[in-house]
């Protein structure tokens, strides 16, 4: 059975740093990418960043880039979202997922429909 645990979330002011984890288990496959998406109340849910198993390419929201890290420790099966300058619009429950045999196009790494697996959320809020 493939689990994603994430953790690491919690309320920090803005302009401060949080570091998410995405421990997964149960995984058999060859080929998926592992995404972070947030959903923050009355919104849907959006892609943040994903980063694709066979050779780690990211790819970011623009909303993040340059503020936020995605990576991989394979050892651990555990991807990582540093977060830095976090603003308190990225307030909202952060989820990874994963999706197998991904199509490495950036619209389809960021459509929730595509993804798989789902974690059940880590809240995340940045206070102004």
């Amino acid at each position: 059975e493939v689990q994603l645990v994430e953790s690491g979330g919690g309320l920090v002011q803005a302009g401060g740093s949080l570091r998410l984890s995405c421990a997964a288990s149960g995984f058999t496959f060859d080929d998926y990418a592992i995404g972070w998406f947030r959903q923050a109340p009355g919104k849907e849910r959006e892609g943040v960043s994903c980063i694709k198993s066979s050779d780690g390419t990211t790819y970011y929201a623009d909303s993040v880039k340059g503020r936020f890290t995605i990576s991989s420790d394979n050892a651990k099966n555990t991807v990582y979202l540093q977060m830095n300058s976090l603003k308190p619009e990225d307030t909202a429950v952060y989820y990874c997922a994963a999706a197998v045999n991904p199509i490495l196009l950036r619209r389809w790494l960021f459509n929730h429909e595509n993804y798989d697996y789902w974690g059940q959320g880590t809240q995340v809020t940045v206070s102004s």
